[in-house]
Formats: structure tokens, C-alpha cells, sequence
């Protein structure tokens, strides 16, 4: 007969371990640290070389894409890491003791939401001061709009992770969850030029708003009604999900 401990639904000692204990694992893991800080620099610096001869392109796709490149790292970091604790045991393990979903998963988003403020800096500072990105506003808000989407990938990360029983399983779902929202979000058209069915699922995915808070930034100098109603879909999209995933983390694949 088993017992089970009450936990209280969040406590700031348990979460603040947790990130701790994630980030030392990151410190460890040299291929994962590259892919999270150093690849979506080294795709904005090809993409700027890329439009060498027509710097407007790259000005207008450079600004969405430093919002799109931070999403889907962090999706993938993610969802493989949280996947791994699980299969491992590491996770049923850590779930005995008096830690709960949402203390995990908090810990989780915390401590890549730190690794992605270190990620947007450098993807932004780069994408501004070195290769010459023209934005109309503040490069910080280009930098706000860049954490957001890497909390957005984090949580979308963690969420999807539960539903797969493998590693390869984790990168499948990234057709599934990113590759529409990368089609549908304005990169490649602007979205209301789309056949009405497609512009109207294009309303409803997180991706679209985090394309269109960039594109506000390169556009105007001050903060407009739209701005503020993309940052807050991100935020709430990336909450709901991160709640969405502690309310289906479980314990271990069978």
C-alpha cells in the first residue's frame, strides 16, 4: 500500500531547486548549450549575408525571424530534456518527494527562461549592433518580444512532451505544433492575403502574434494598441500551456 504526500500546488524553495539542478545539468552539455545560444545566431548572420545585396529583406524577415528562431530552439531543447527526465526514471523519482507538477514545471520554465534571456541578448544584440538591422523602435522591445517566444517554445516544449514515448517521437511533433504556425504566420505573406479559412487558423496560433509584435517594433517608434495586444496573447498563450503541461506531466513512459 503506497502513501502519498500533500504538496502544496507551487513553492518558490522547490522551484528555485529545481532550475538550479536543470541548469547545472545544462552546464554539462556543451552540444546542448551551442544549440541554444549559438544557432540562432549563426542563422541570422547567414540570413543577413543571405540579402546582402537587398538589405530591406533582410530587415523585414530578420525581425520576425528573431522571434520565430528562439520559439523553435527552445521547443526542441525542451521537449527532448523533459522527455529524458522522464524515460530516464529521473522524473518519477524527483515526483516521490515532496515536489509537485507545478514546482517542476515552473523550475523548467525558469531555468530555460533564463537560458533564453542569454539567448534573445545575444540574438538581438547581434541582429542590431553587428550585422545592422534597421528597426523603427526600441531594439529592447525587439528583445521583450524575443524572450516571450522562447517561454512560448519552452512551454510548448514541455507540454508536447508528455504526449511522446521517445526522443524521435519529441523532434516528430515538431511538424505537428511548428510547422504550421511558421507557414501561417505572416513570414511568407502577409496574413490577410490568405484564403479566408487560412487567415482564420493563422488568428488562433501564438506564432502569428509573436511575428506581428516584431514587425510593430520595426515599424513604429512607440508602443501601439497592437504591441501590447501581441505581447499579452504570447504571455497568456505561453501560461496556459505551461499550466496545460503541469496538468499532464507524467511520472514515466510505459
Amino acid at each position: 500500500m503506497s502513501t502519498t504526500t500533500a504538496v502544496s500546488p507551487l513553492s518558490a524553495a522547490r522551484t528555485l531547486a529545481t532550475a538550479a539542478r536543470v541548469l547545472r545539468q545544462l552546464a554539462h552539455d556543451p552540444r546542448t548549450v551551442a544549440l541554444l545560444l549559438l544557432i540562432p545566431v549563426v542563422m541570422i548572420t547567414l540570413l543577413r549575408y543571405v540579402f546582402d545585396g537587398s538589405p530591406r529583406s533582410f530587415d523585414s524577415i530578420g525581425a520576425s525571424l528573431l522571434g520565430i528562431f528562439p520559439l523553435i530552439t527552445m521547443f526542441l531543447v525542451t521537449s527532448i530534456a523533459t522527455l529524458r527526465e522522464r524515460t530516464s526514471g529521473t522524473l518519477e523519482r524527483l515526483l516521490a518527494m515532496p515536489l509537485g507538477k507545478g514546482d517542476l514545471i515552473a523550475g523548467y520554465a525558469l531555468a530555460f527562461g533564463a537560458v533564453a534571456v542569454l539567448q534573445s541578448l545575444l540574438a538581438t544584440g547581434l541582429s542590431v549592433w553587428v550585422l545592422g538591422l534597421d528597426v523603427t523602435g526600441s531594439p529592447w522591445l525587439l528583445l521583450l518580444v524575443a524572450l516571450l517566444d522562447a517561454l512560448l517554445g519552452t512551454a510548448l516544449g514541455l507540454f508536447v512532451s508528455a504526449f511522446a514515448a521517445s526522443e524521435f517521437q519529441a523532434v516528430q511533433f515538431m511538424p505537428a505544433v511548428i510547422f504550421p504556425q511558421l507557414l501561417l504566420c505572416g513570414l511568407f505573406t502577409a496574413r490577410d492575403r490568405m484564403a479566408p479559412a487560412l487567415e482564420a487558423i493563422s488568428n488562433v496560433l501564438p506564432m502569428s502574434y509573436a511575428v506581428d509584435g516584431m514587425n510593430q517594433v520595426l515599424h513604429h517608434t512607440d508602443l501601439t494598441g497592437d504591441f501590447i495586444r501581441d505581447l499579452v496573447i504570447v504571455a497568456g498563450c505561453a501560461l496556459l500551456v505551461l499550466t496545460l503541461g503541469a496538468a499532464t506531466l507524467r511520472r514515466r513512459t510505459t
